[in-house]
């Protein structure tokens, strides 16, 4: 486990590395550092998600609703749909009219090359890959381009990790507790 105090709180990642070691990225040039991935979290808030659905029991939604709750300006990007969590949602990235600073892509791993090149094209600064979608052609695009690369991570569950988000079901409960909780008895330990 790795330890940074940042000024504001102490963070900590639960790998050295940049994903976990049971990822197929975590071996190579692309995995990213923590450090990295804390900064990029930081400092960029404009994030078109590509592939958000509107579907509530879709990962993709709930990590928007998450990212949103957290103050991020996220831009849906979904042909099929109008609007999302309230949200104009765009055909494609390069249809969104303001700044981009991450495209975050929740699509087939073959799909990320021509949303990595429409990310270039809008001057987007970051590309994440989400849990599953490893595309290395992709992301070797991306930095020869001058973008930033995460792959295989979730933005939702990195941003967790750093500021205190981390629970089994996404949320934050506030107890620090080492006993189960029986729903039957109506409170928790």
């Amino acid at each position: 486990m790795a330890l940074a105090d940042t000024g504001q709180n102490l963070v900590c990642s639960l790998t050295a590395g940049g994903v976990s070691a049971g990822s197929p990225v975590a071996q190579t040039e692309f995995a990213t550092p923590w450090q990295v991935r804390l900064r990029i979290l930081q400092d960029y808030r404009d994030i078109a998600m590509v592939g958000l659905s509107a579907n509530p029991y879709r990962p993709s939604h709930f990590a928007a609703r998450y990212l949103l709750a957290e103050g991020y300006n996220v831009i849906p990007v979904n042909p099929r749909e109008k609007e999302i969590l309230g949200r104009q949602s765009y055909p494609s990235v390069k249809d969104i009219p303001g700044p981009v600073d991450v495209v975050d892509i929740f699509r087939a791993s073959k799909e990320a090359p021509s949303i990595v090149e429409q990310a270039i094209a809008i001057g987007a600064k970051v590309v994440w890959m989400q849990f599953g979608v490893i595309n290395y052609e992709a992301a070797r695009r991306a930095r020869e381009a001058g973008l930033e690369v995460v792959m295989d991570q979730c933005m939702k569950v990195e941003h967790a990790r750093f500021f205190g988000g981390l629970h089994t079901l996404g949320l934050n409960t506030g107890i620090v507790s080492s006993r189960r909780w029986n729903p039957a008895a109506g409170r928790k330990p």
